[in-house]
């Protein structure tokens, strides 16, 4: 019995758009999952069903229809014009604008712009299983990844395989960037990760807690204003912070939010020989100018192969990531959602 004729178990189905995009949704009895498939591959819709709980944070401009081409030009790129929110890969470079041998990238540039080619591998009532590619248009790259959901199992797994089609051996990013939804990350939320060190970004505003560059063991960490905050407990909604730090040297490959009051926790389990590090940004109401303009309560948790953004940064760190000629790189994700 094919998707079409099944409304019950794992489904999926690549007969839908939304504002004029192509969508990809994947169903078993505890999860959906939207993808937009001419728009990076982003996970708009992360739902867990028995308790119909999206995870994904939409921003206020929410889906777009033409990803990019009608923006004004902006020196940044088009990223903050069609953030929908959701979930985005990022690859090649993370953060700001950048130029490498002559390939200029904006923000969190290039797949996630892009439209992706798909296939459905398996579709049954205990399993489905979809793989998604895209070959990049300003580095030869190509970048593969197959999503699979199984009957009972409240989790997504994630398996990639990145190729370099040149001769040439290429630095890069590589990173996932799904963004919270506000209903989930709130003053009942806290933190979960394994023994790292934070690492505040170097381009932090007044908004950020913390001073340009600070670092401390996770989690606690002392204000600009001498008191001590624990990164563990997220803030309350407006309460008027913007942070950005880097959790770097993890011990372990994973992270994970949990919410008290709703008994709801989202886990993130990773390659952690790829995704060395997480970025961690919140944003609760202190970006007073674009884009966020004070209304923004969210938090983005970033398994990342490469701290600090920018990919001259990273390589000038010596965290980048490198690929051979003609090589291949695999890696592997896993979101889980529990109640608790």
């Amino acid at each position: 019995m094919h998707t079409h004729e099944r409304n019950f178990g794992c489904r999926v189905s690549d007969e839908w758009t939304y504002r004029g995009l192509r969508v990809l949704v994947l169903e078993s009895d505890l999860l959906r999952i939207g993808i937009l498939l001419d728009k990076g591959a982003d996970i708009f819709e992360f739902l867990y069903k028995p308790r119909d709980m999206d995870f994904m944070w939409r921003s206020p401009i929410g889906v777009r229809p033409r990803p990019w081409l009608d923006s004004f030009p902006d020196p940044v790129g088009p990223f903050l014009d069609y953030w929908e929110g959701g979930w985005q890969e990022v690859l090649p470079n993370g953060g700001r604008v950048c130029a490498y041998e002559d390939a200029h990238f904006g923000l969190h540039s290039e797949v996630w712009a892009l439209p992706w080619r798909h296939q459905i591998v398996d579709d049954g009532p205990d399993c489905v299983r979809v793989k998604l590619w895209v070959r990049c248009l300003r580095t030869p790259f190509v970048l593969g990844k197959t999503l699979t959901l199984q009957r009972g199992e409240p989790g997504l797994e994630i398996s990639e395989e990145l190729t370099n089609e040149s001769d040439v051996e290429i630095p890069y990013m590589w990173g996932h960037h799904p963004a919270f939804s506000s209903e989930f990350v709130n003053e009942h939320a806290v933190l979960k990760m394994p023994n790292c060190k934070v690492v505040s970004d170097l381009n932090v505003d007044e908004a950020s807690r913390f001073e340009p560059g600070q670092q401390f063991p996770w989690p606690t960490g002392r204000a600009r204003n001498g008191h001590d905050v624990d990164l563990a407990q997220l803030p309350a909604h407006g309460s008027g912070i913007s942070d950005m730090v880097y959790l770097t040297e993890l011990e372990e490959g994973w992270a994970e939010i949990l919410n008290r009051k709703l008994g709801l926790s989202f886990r993130f389990d990773f390659d952690r020989e790829t995704f060395r590090c997480c970025w961690l940004y919140m944003e609760f109401g202190g970006n007073k100018g674009f884009f966020g303009w004070g209304r923004l309560n969210t938090i983005a948790l970033e398994p990342f192969s490469s701290w600090p953004a920018i990919l001259a940064n990273a390589t000038a760190q010596g965290t980048e990531l490198r690929i051979a000629p003609r090589g291949k790189r695999k890696a592997w994700l896993r979101a889980t959602v529990t109640e608790v």
